[in-house]
């Protein structure tokens, strides 16, 4: 299913490589808020310290405005990275420059060094083949392991592969094996669940999961489009309008396949307080808005969910972030995790609610890449894999 080379299929040993990692965690007081990112590159990172190899890592963190943010340093990242690996772990103050070179330069084999936010440099997002070609002077192998940005091309994601031999670390081929193999042959019935407030986001994917999936469950925000779509007064719900028409084609598209709510939870305003009703879906009443799946329409899901062989879900089902509104999420969550299917969950907001719901690890393949893994559910081919060498 992989057809790319991987760390094991070239010679690494005493060589200088550099490792695209995603370390795009949140921060909070100074330090790492959330270790998710960090921890899943570690394997790469292990395996290439028995190789005796010396390893520089770059990465990302957030969106700086053109140029160096002290709030977006990586230095937080490489101090908590020492920890994870109970050994010194050196900073560059750059990812470029005489400082970036020096550093590479005096690591030894077996050490490690982690270069700074590459997108403190605006060429980084343009892919600009100067930046990609310094960054590629530091290292003798490229690997890449960040499936979170593979699908944008980058001056470290994909420039760096036009002058330095690239293969894939183990997280990225253990995302590519099971996103590809959910969408070329996955074990039926195959169920994707789709949330989040936006169709506009998801309408390739929607339209790509069609063709290979036997159901696609909605729910969260991009519902009360669907609704509005077919008619029904939605009051204060948050409406994509102008992607009704995109709804109504759906609609038509998907007939028994695409599934929508029964009912939903409202609240008088969006608030964590908000005082809420459940209701059978219907025309909403005034000053009411749509903020939740409601418990019909987990119990109808999780029928489906309970008998399927492939489940694929992005996105919540409700207004997460208030508990009031993350019944539906979770009672999501738990039909994924107590069914026998295959199951991949992809996108921050899904990935957080079986993390909180402590059920990640009932889950078979937890995605670290949100916007990627929909690139590739929409059957779009991603830049960071694609330039790297074929098996």
């Amino acid at each position: 299913m992989f057809n790319k080379k991987t760390i094991e299929d070239i010679d690494l040993k005493g060589k200088k490589v550099l490792v695209r990692v995603d370390f795009n965690v949140p921060l909070k007081d100074g330090g790492v808020g959330d270790d998710t990112r960090i921890r899943a590159a570690l394997p790469t990172i292990e395996y290439l310290l028995k190789q005796n190899a010396a390893v520089i890592l770059c990465s990302h963190l957030g969106r700086p405005k053109g140029g160096p943010d002290p709030k977006y340093s990586l230095k937080p990242v490489a101090d908590y990275l020492a920890k994870l690996l109970k050994k010194p772990v050196a900073f560059a103050p750059d990812c470029i420059g005489p400082e970036a070179e020096a550093a590479a330069k005096a690591l030894k084999p077996g050490e490690v060094l982690v270069l700074e936010n590459t997108r403190f440099h605006p060429e980084e997002e343009k892919n600009d083949m100067g930046m990609a070609k310094q960054m590629a002077s530091l290292a003798e192998v490229f690997v890449n392991d960040a499936f979170g940005t593979a699908h944008r091309a980058h001056a470290s994601t994909e420039g760096v592969t036009h002058f330095l031999p690239a293969v894939a670390g183990y997280l990225l081929e253990k995302e590519i094996k099971y996103l590809g193999q959910a969408i070329a042959d996955p074990k039926r019935p195959f169920i994707a669940i789709m949330g989040g407030s936006k169709i506009s986001d998801k309408i390739g994917v929607i339209k790509n999961l069609l063709t290979k999936a036997d159901s696609i469950l909605i729910g969260g925000g991009m519902a009360n489009t669907f609704f509005k779509a077919q008619g029904y007064p939605v009051a204060d719900s948050l409406v994509e309008d102008d992607s009704l028409e995109t709804a109504k084609e759906l609609l038509s598209l998907g007939g028994q396949k695409l599934r929508l709510p029964v009912d939903v939870v409202l609240g008088d305003r969006f608030d964590a307080e908000a005082a809420t009703k459940t209701m059978s879906v219907g025309p909403i009443p005034e000053g009411w808005r749509i903020l939740d799946i409601g418990p019909e329409t987990v119990k109808a899901y999780g029928k489906v969910i309970d008998a399927a062989g492939t489940v694929v879900w992005n996105g919540p089902m409700g207004v997460f972030e208030f508990p009031k509104f993350a019944v539906g999420t979770f009672g999501i969550a738990k039909a994924i995790a107590a069914s026998k299917a295959v199951s991949i969950i992809g996108g921050g907001d899904s990935v957080a609610a079986i993390q909180e719901s402590g059920l990640a690890d009932k889950i078979t393949h937890i995605s670290t890449g949100g916007g990627a893994s929909l690139e590739m559910l929409e059957g779009l081919d991603l830049p960071g894999v694609a330039a790297l060498l074929d098996k």
